[in-house]
């Protein structure tokens, strides 16, 4: 019996944690995993596949497979029982079994791994032996962290005890350009210097008032004729910069690797002096928000399996004073639209002439900052009986293998009935070795290589293109490893059509001035 490797893949073949018990290539190992998927029958009740040199013994596990690859003369009986010793321990290390449960253990499955399967042979374990040999404490371990750590602290220190030095320095740089003594060493030197020095600053001995000690402009001549060296001028920094320590081109060579592999970097801005770092607060004494979150769920063949829009209705308000109110609001009629207000609303008014108002008008609404940065909640609604054709963009993925590549075209095509802003098509695909081939694309388009997804960005669609389309290319794939699709988007005008029409001041004189903020957002919007 020999196992040539332990794996476990998705079902798609992409491998999440491997583990080769023989002398492999990691270009054998992942064509071996890559073509596991298509040899696996849909219906077939067999744990076992086999071609022309491997044999494949899995298990499925919820969305993954665990896979054993072994050569053609191992004992099959052999081989089972290693898989359900395995089946066993993947659980007991794993916190959930899906992809990213999986790969967050990988190295502790790599571990347990090790210690059921040496040199492709099944050891004599249990789930309990192999759990207490990992668990197993080392003294080498102990001791090489040990002596890290008191590597960091005395790194600490010094960086500590050079900041230290860096600013004596710049304190000691300041104080000699304001025209003290601090650098300047020799009697004969200073002397000499002072005979050399314009008096006329006034006042006898030519220490003038009003300048220090008198040296006023004719410092430059003092440091210009001192041991020969050249005027300050032509040797200091340039005020404003500091000091430069010369690792800024490599940080910067550092971040411009990171963002060449499709990373976000966010780089420090320095507040310009006098701007508040405080956050902008809403000058409008009465600010409304009026938001709608969509979820929606297309299948991939066509048809919707799930379409749920929420929304809120939020008041702000600046000044005590300007809480007795009450909010005129109007609506689009909709059959499956149903409100709910606020306990302290008073319900009948709202039914009757849907005006917004406490129960108690001599009671303000609350005012000042909430812990929700929209303001206070007045309101809800649901629409619920949403069909097909209110969605306001779908999506067709076509994936289709051609020889040694697979190309995929994806369309979208939005309703007329939204505006949408700063939309996001976020495509996952296989393991890659190199970013895919874009081939054409209306929009622009960028490939995360950490997180395996190709993302497509439309900054509007409007009348102009509400129709689009992507095309790119990768090597063969399961046509299962594009979905799901996550989209986001936003708009300006929401379902329900929702709108504050007045603001009514309940003590007499101008109604407040008032500010409303309408906003469509997408919480769960996928194709499967």
């Amino acid at each position: 019996m020999v196992v040539l490797a332990a794996s476990i893949i998705s079902k798609s073949g992409k491998a999440l944690v491997s583990r080769q018990f023989v002398e492999m290539s990691q270009i054998r190992i992942e064509g071996l995993l890559a073509a596991f998927p298509k040899l696996v029958g849909t219906g077939k009740q067999h744990t076992y596949v086999e071609t022309e040199n491997v044999r494949y013994v899995y298990q499925p596990i919820e969305a993954l497979y665990l896979l054993l690859v072994t050569n053609k003369q191992s004992n099959i009986l052999e081989d089972l029982e290693t898989l359900r010793l395995l089946s066993k321990l993947v659980p007991e290390y794993s916190p959930s079994l899906d992809e990213e449960g999986v790969c967050s253990a990988a190295f502790e499955l790599i571990f347990s791994f090790d210690e059921v399967i040496s040199l492709g042979h099944k050891e004599s374990v249990t789930v309990t032996q192999v759990k207490q040999y990992c668990e197993m404490e080392s003294h080498e371990e102990k001791l090489h962290k040990l002596v890290l750590q008191s590597k960091i602290n005395e790194t600490k220190d010094v960086m500590k005890r050079k900041a230290s030095e860096i600013d004596k320095s710049k304190i000691e740089k300041n104080r000699g350009d304001k025209g003290g003594f601090m650098s300047i060493s020799g009697s004969g030197s200073i002397s000499s210097s002072f005979s050399e020095m314009s008096l006329s600053s006034g006042g006898g001995g030519g220490f003038g008032s009003g300048s220090g000690f008198g040296l006023g402009t004719d410092v430059e001549s003092f440091s210009g004729k001192s041991k020969g060296r050249p005027p300050a001028s032509a040797t200091a920094p340039p005020k404003g910069l500091g000091m430069q320590l010369g690792k800024a081109q490599k940080t910067n060579q550092f971040l411009e690797s990171l963002k060449a592999e499709g990373e976000v970097i966010l780089e420090d801005v320095k507040p310009s002096v006098g701007l508040a770092k405080a956050p902008i607060l809403p000058t409008d004494p009465v600010t409304l928000t009026i938001e709608e979150k969509i979820s929606v769920t297309l299948k991939r063949d066509g048809g919707l399996s799930n379409f749920d829009v929420q929304g809120t209705l939020s008041l702000q308000i600046l000044n005590q004073e300007d809480g007795f109110i009450q909010v005129q609001i109007e609506n689009v009629e909709h059959p499956g639209l149903s409100f709910k207000t606020h306990p302290n609303i008073n319900k009948e008014l709202f039914n009757h002439e849907h005006i917004l108002g406490l129960k108690d008008p001599n009671r303000p609404f609350p005012t000042g900052q909430t812990s929700d940065a929209s303001g206070a909640g007045l309101m809800k609604w649901r629409i619920q009986g949403m069909n097909e054709d209110s969605v306001p963009l779908t999506i067709n993925c076509w994936p289709s293998v051609s020889g040694n590549e697979t190309f995929v075209n994806i369309e979208y095509e939005a309703s007329e009935m939204f505006d949408l802003q700063n939309v996001v098509i976020s495509v996952p695909l296989p393991a890659l070795r190199d970013p895919p081939s874009v081939r054409q694309v209306d929009g622009e388009w960028r490939y995360d290589p950490r997180n395996s997804l190709l993302e497509w960005s439309i900054l509007l669609i409007d009348n102009s293109n509400r129709n689009g389309s992507m095309e790119f290319v990768v090597p063969p794939a399961d046509s299962s490893a594009f979905f799901p699709i996550n989209i986001r988007f936003t708009a300006s005008n929401t379902f329900s059509d929702v709108k504050v029409t007045n603001v009514l001041p309940l003590r007499g004189g101008a109604p407040p001035k008032f500010a409303q903020r309408i906003q469509l957002v997408t919480e769960n919007y996928q194709v499967i």
